[in-house]
């Protein structure tokens, strides 16, 4: 389904309009890319080229080709998992290491693909030994230790890395609940929501002493806003009501105001701390006469 741009260019657009900085803010590219779904192919190959193999070499190759697509698919969500780990200061080493999984059954699928061609056992091992070496030095492996914040309680950190973690899934749901109506300033308007949304997540990852505050925005509001979007979506899918969709972009704009307020907030709150803690560390210098 084609998506009209909508751009100051466009048919209905106001040419001295300034070009809307938040439908790129929040563009990011795909941690995966090419280089993974390029891992897709020696399945695809390996299928094909064992359909005149006899029923052995068929079904040989059917299964090293099932493993070899579920080893690109672990490999190319492992990428993704690992480019969000290190976009952010606190957070959770990955529950399942999927890029090494994808390494492991890399170099089993390519031992059976080699035991489909007639090779020996041990030339198989040998073939699997390289293609799971190559895949790692490739690809690397995956975050093996959470992330964390010096001077930070490891308790206070692992609760913040929950709370985060669910806030990015509740904005991914937004996203992709609105992505659905291929509507263009829609979805910049909830990717200029996430980005006041995520503003809140960075500044309680550098402070989690904030999380306080700002769990109820993270959680309830968040959720709230996720269920909205998607009963918004359903409903302007069907009918494409005008009024609704004036109805959501305004509960848009007061959950921004609100969380760019309690971020401002928690911005001053940090600054009167350090202002205390300066304070008294000058009166106790003085008073030791340095």
């Amino acid at each position: 389904m084609a998506r009209r741009y909508g751009g100051q260019h466009s048919p209905g657009g106001a040419s001295d309009a300034p070009r809307d900085p938040v439908l790129h803010e929040d563009r990011q590219v795909d941690a995966a890319g090419a280089r993974a779904n390029v891992l897709f192919v020696p399945g695809i190959v390996l299928a094909f080229t064992s359909l005149n193999e006899g029923a052995t070499g068929l079904v040989l190759g059917l299964a090293g080709a099932a493993v070899l697509t579920l080893a690109a698919w672990l490999t190319r969500d492992g990428l993704r998992a690992h480019a969000a780990f290190d976009a952010r200061r606190v957070a959770r080493r990955p529950a399942l290491p999927r890029k090494i999984l994808g390494a492991v059954l890399t170099g089993f699928g390519i031992g059976i693909a080699a035991y489909a061609n007639g090779d020996g056992l041990l030339a198989c091992a040998l073939f699997a030994l390289a293609a799971g070496g190559l895949h790692v030095a490739a690809f690397g492996p995956d975050p093996l230790r959470d992330k964390h914040v010096e001077g930070i309680d490891t308790f206070q950190q692992d609760r913040v890395a929950r709370v985060v973690d669910e806030a990015e899934a509740y904005l991914e749901a937004m996203r992709n609940h609105v992505a659905r109506l291929k509507d263009r300033r829609l979805e910049g308007r909830v990717m200029q929501f996430q980005t006041t949304a995520r503003r809140m997540i960075r500044t309680v990852e550098q402070d989690p002493r904030d999380l306080t505050g700002a769990r109820k925005f993270l959680g309830v509001y968040l959720m709230g806003a996720r269920d909205a979007t998607a009963k918004f979506a359903e409903l302007y899918a069907r009918s494409g009501d005008a009024a609704a969709r004036a109805d959501f972009e305004a509960l848009l704009s007061d959950l921004e105001e609100n969380f760019a307020a309690r971020t401002e907030k928690m911005l001053l709150d940090d600054r009167s701390d350090m202002d205390v803690e300066i304070k008294v560390l000058r009166d106790r210098l003085q008073r030791e006469g340095l």
